[in-house]
């Protein structure tokens, strides 16, 4: 007589046969590792596409200045052409011999709105505006022989005023000039930094000697892209947004704080371009897949003058729009029912109750 085997309970067999195709079904292991290290046939390379997205992204072009970037510029080397007439404002570096003991003439002084220097309460004020150094230093010693004997004189610019207006914070104008104050404008639009700074030293070398200058963008005003939300039948809203060359369409969406109530999630990339064959100028986004799935494949990058475009929920339109066909219907029929209403109670109970 054979001996039966012990049954399984039914709970149990259920849970072996669960595990057992657990085990057996492919998926995700630690840290991404695949599962056949060495697979019999490599896998087929990515499809290449000359859009650059998340995790592939390139560097924008040499930036071109355009309105209404501001540009910061400043004097390395501003020194007046040989003779240099002092102008008011000018800081001279005045140096005398022979002066009292306790009240010494060695310092750096301002030529004042008056066209003057002070030397102090004792030396006075002497005018110098529109002379030359030498002839500066001819009338500070001519001054200074009425209360000293056998005194020296040494005068030198230490800086014009003129560089004052050159230094600083430029705005690029709608003309596409710069200001560069008494040393004129010079045109800047469509120029490299490098080409920006060889005009500008070009137009200060009208007036100064082999003038250097240091220029960068100081804000990059003129590249921007755009992101348009339609307002599920109220309007669209247009945002713009300066661009650094490193936002993806995550980002840009990131910027409006997220996808709004009235809109779906139909997204597009709107890229100007030539109508070229092959030029991709509508960019289909997948939300879902960049959100939830932190898929980068139509995560693309943004370039200048992109739009983004996040369309309305279809039945938030279509609310609206049955709500606009309607309203002026029932403004007509409220007003009427108002009008009946108050007919009826005069009938009912006289004009007293008004």
């Amino acid at each position: 007589m054979m001996k039966s085997c012990p049954r399984i309970p039914l709970r149990i067999g259920k849970a072996i046969v669960v595990c057992a195709i657990l085990l057996g079904a492919p998926g995700c292991t630690a840290f991404l590792a695949p599962r056949e290290p060495f697979p019999a046939t490599p896998p087929e390379p990515p499809i290449e596409s000359p859009v650059p997205r998340e995790l592939d992204k390139v560097t924008l072009p040499i930036y071109v200045i355009e309105p209404p970037d501001i540009l910061l510029i400043e004097g390395v080397k501003l020194v007046p052409k040989s003779p240099h007439e002092i102008e008011t404002f000018d800081a001279l570096l005045i140096r005398v011999e022979g002066e009292f003991p306790d009240q010494p003439i060695d310092d750096a002084y301002s030529v004042d709105a008056d066209g003057t220097v002070n030397l102090g309460p004792t030396y006075g004020r002497i005018k110098v505006v529109k002379l030359t150094i030498d002839e500066a230093e001819d009338e500070i010693r001519s001054h200074l022989a009425q209360i000293l004997s056998d005194v020296e004189v040494s005068v030198s610019l230490l800086q014009s005023a003129g560089a004052q207006q050159v230094t600083g914070q430029h705005l690029v104008g709608p003309d596409g000039r710069v200001n560069l104050g008494t040393y004129g404008s010079v045109f800047v639009a469509g120029m490299t930094i490098e080409q920006a700074r060889t005009s500008i030293e070009e137009q200060l070398s009208k007036k100064l000697e082999e003038p250097e200058v240091f220029v960068d963008i100081l804000a990059y005003n003129s590249k921007v892209y755009y992101i348009v939300t339609q307002g599920g039948g109220f309007g669209d809203n247009v945002a713009r947004l300066p661009i650094t060359g490193n936002e993806t369409v995550l980002d840009a969406v990131a910027n409006v704080s997220g996808i709004s109530q009235v809109s779906s999630k139909k997204l597009w990339i709107a890229r100007p371009a030539p109508n070229e064959a092959g030029c991709e100028q509508i960019l289909p986004v997948n939300w879902d897949d960049i959100a939830r799935g932190a898929s980068t494949a139509t995560n693309y990058q943004l370039m200048p003058g992109d739009r983004l475009y996040i369309a309305e929920a279809p039945y938030l339109k279509f609310t609206t729009v049955v709500s606009r066909v309607l309203q002026p219907f029932e403004s007509i029929f409220g007003a009427t029912s108002l009008a009946t209403s108050t007919l009826n109670r005069i009938v009912r109970f006289g004009l007293s109750t008004f």
